[in-house]
């Protein structure tokens, strides 16, 4: 007599057979199936392992109509989001698939209601632009048979879960290598969340790249933004208000930071890179287009975008892809100039 294989398994086992295996309701099995919340985690663990136990997730694949990819982000209001959404766009269209947005959260979390949302619409895969999942979000996810990808991390990902990020911590040394080959050894730097991983990386390049030519890094020239443009601007201003300690140079944690610099410094009469000198980070499309257009740390943010939705693809296809960092490059335009030249 043949093995029986997993996909005739998927296919004679009915929502009442589980029920009848967990001792529990046709109807808390389906709740479980669903994503709804009204179930207890002991419940819903010991339904989860029945499905999967006995295949029954392997129907989801089958019966999905929505060739749909679903990127959830904190906010579209940057220029930033939107390099992102273009790298997905255009890696979707290659695969004939639909991509929907949704905001919510912040950028360590999403909120219940994108969760809940997304177990209704059911998409192939999810591009998660903010921090890991939760153990009993990333349960729900399975048993929907929804995989994801956290995209530039805030966190350190669960060794469970795919993710796509920059090597930051090498955007941050070449940045301020660069400040260092032109002369600068006062180089203030504006970083992102202390919380993000991304922003204590590009802090620890900046702080690695200083101490190979024997500089020890000033507190007082290290300060904490937000990843926005006001941000930049106020913590530029801090800096750069007095003539005496102000710094030569500036590395901005990110481009939208770099814009605020270049407020601040044009409000105190400073030019740009005659008196200051400033790199950003990320090279979305305006930074080219500033006056002067910015020296800055490429991050390949439409490719990461690309290769993230093929990750889920591979995901759907039964294939186990692995987490991805990709390579940052300096970009030199004419933001940064030589010291006193």
């Amino acid at each position: 007599m043949s093995a029986t294989s997993p996909n005739q398994v998927s296919k004679r086992v009915q929502l009442s057979d589980i029920a009848a295996q967990t001792g529990v309701s046709l109807a808390t099995v389906s709740k479980v199936l669903n994503g709804r919340a009204d179930v207890s985690a002991k419940t819903r663990a010991k339904v989860t392992e029945a499905l999967q136990s006995n295949g029954y997730t392997r129907r989801h694949a089958a019966i999905k109509q929505q060739r749909l990819i679903e990127v959830v982000f904190e906010d579209v209001e940057t220029v930033w989001a939107l390099e992102v959404l273009r790298g997905v766009l255009a890696e979707a269209k290659q695969h004939d698939l639909s991509v929907t947005v949704t905001e919510g959260g912040t950028k360590q979390h999403p909120d219940p209601s994108w969760l809940d949302g997304m177990l209704r619409r059911q998409p192939l895969g999810a591009i998660l632009v903010f921090s890991n999942l939760s153990k009993t979000e990333r349960t729900k996810l399975k048993a929907r048979n929804i995989p994801f990808v956290v995209f530039d991390p805030s966190g350190d990902p669960s060794a469970d879960s795919l993710s796509v990020q920059a090597d930051n911590w090498t955007g941050g040394v070449i940045a301020t290598r660069h400040l260092l080959s032109l002369g600068h050894t006062h180089i203030g730097i504006v970083t992102g969340p202390d919380y993000m991983m991304c922003s204590r990386a590009r802090l620890d390049g900046y702080s690695s790249a200083l101490a190979e030519k024997g500089i020890s890094v000033d507190p007082a020239l290290v300060t904490e933004g937000d990843f926005t443009t006001p941000s930049g601007y106020a913590q530029a201003m801090a800096m750069l208000e007095n003539p005496d300690t102000r710094p030569t140079a500036i590395f901005a944690g990110n481009d939208l930071q770099a814009m605020g610099v270049y407020e601040a410094a044009r409000q105190l009469g400073l030019r740009i890179p005659e008196d200051l000198s400033v790199v950003g980070f990320d090279d979305v499309q305006t930074a080219a287009f500033m006056g002067p257009a910015l020296t800055t740390v490429r991050q390949p943010l439409q490719e990461m975008a690309g290769v993230a939705t093929r990750m889920l693809i591979q995901a759907t296809q039964g294939e186990t892809p692995s987490s991805v960092i990709l390579p940052t490059s300096l970009i030199v335009r004419n933001s940064t100039r030589a010291l006193n030249g």
